[in-house]
């Protein structure tokens, strides 16, 4: 009877288990053929940065709020007569934007970058696969300008500031000229004064 009993229970639960797995069978999946679907990420996610390039006005401001440093800008004043362009806010530009490299293998993605930039420039988008074999591969570029560009701008500000220093040597010096022609033409008049008492 005991042996019977046992039979009946096994096939029991056998018949359970099947029970479980041909409910499962006839609902749809839920799995998905990554990475041909992927789903869709929250409103707030945080991966990688973008800069748009176009509205950066080189304030520095996303670079002093990185608590890992791993942003690295340059910037190299205009000319007077040069036209920078103007942001998509209407701000006129005052700065070249030499070096904007951002280090990904550095980033925590905190997003304390995003919030200070005032031109709103520079935001987190929805790519994170970005991985690569090299590290020094994660340090991405967001510069518009040719390496040519960049030597041109550098040597441009380069000339504007030794010309302004020569402009003000040539100040300083015409007025200690002024200056030592007055304190003599005073000595000449004190002398005189002194003679004539």
């Amino acid at each position: 009877m005991q042996y019977f009993s046992e039979a009946i229970k096994s096939l029991w639960t056998v018949l359970v288990g099947m029970k479980v797995t041909f409910k499962h069978l006839f609902v749809p999946s839920v799995t998905i053929q990554y990475p041909d679907i992927k789903l869709a990420l929250p409103e707030r996610e945080r991966n990688r940065l973008y800069v748009n390039m176009d509205d950066c006005i080189g304030c520095d401001q996303c670079a002093r709020a990185c608590p890992v440093n791993c942003i690295t800008i340059e910037t190299v004043k205009g000319l007077p007569d040069e036209d920078l362009g103007k942001t998509s806010s209407g701000k006129r530009k005052a700065l070249w934007v030499t070096q904007f490299d951002i280090d990904f293998a550095k980033c925590c993605y905190c997003q304390l970058c995003v919030f200070p930039c005032p031109t709103e420039c520079i935001y987190m988008t929805d790519v994170y696969e970005f991985s690569e074999y090299e590290r020094s591969d994660l340090n991405f570029s967001f510069v518009t300008l040719t390496p040519e560009e960049i030597t041109q701008k550098k040597e441009n500000f380069a000339k504007l500031e030794s010309e302004k220093a020569r402009l003000k040597a040539e100040q300083a010096a015409q007025k200690a000229e002024t200056a030592a022609k007055v304190s003599a033409e005073k000595n000449v008049a004190d002398q005189s004064g002194k003679k004539e008492k």
